[in-house]
């Protein structure tokens, strides 16, 4: 298996692309839970990721019955990208200041684990909490300022490359 690199620029675009919109080849999970990390795997993917077939274990999506845990729960995006060693984007677990455009930010709102998926858009220079921007949906935003949330908790999730 090759490592390739993730393409920064192509998912930011698609963030921008998508952010107050639905790209009608996705399920709309507003209703159901939320869309934040259903978009922002949509990002990842655009970024010339490839997804991960593994039965339950993987990150793909091929409809809104036949979709991993990963592609659309908070948790499990996480536990994924951060352990990934086959096919798919992988990821760890970093400081603000080794954040970059193309990432995403996890967030939790006093519950025991995290409810939020925010997707970099842009950061200053050095990254630090009042200085970065993000795209979600859910509650649809674009250059939202990091700083504008409440959160008790957040870990900011870097993305190393993508396994073909």
């Amino acid at each position: 298996m090759r490592t390739a690199p993730y393409n920064r620029e192509k998912a930011v675009a698609y963030a921008h692309s998508w952010a107050y919109g639905r790209n009608p080849a996705y399920y709309n999970f507003d209703k159901i839970g939320g869309d934040c990390t259903n978009f922002v795997s949509q990002c990842i993917f655009s970024g010339d990721a490839v997804m991960n077939y593994t039965p339950v274990l993987g990150w793909y999506y091929l409809g809104v019955s036949k979709r991993s845990p990963s592609w659309t729960g908070v948790e499990f995006l996480y536990s994924f990208i951060t352990k990934n060693k086959e096919a798919g984007p992988f990821a760890q677990e970093v400081s603000v200041r080794d954040i970059e455009p193309g990432d995403f930010v996890q967030l939790k709102f006093g519950g025991d684990s995290f409810a939020h998926t925010p997707f970099v858009v842009k950061t200053g220079s050095p990254p630090d909490v009042s200085n970065i921007l993000v795209a979600a949906h859910t509650i649809d935003s674009d250059f939202r300022p990091l700083s504008s949330y409440s959160w008790s908790d957040i870990r900011y999730v870097h993305i190393l490359g993508i396994r073909r």
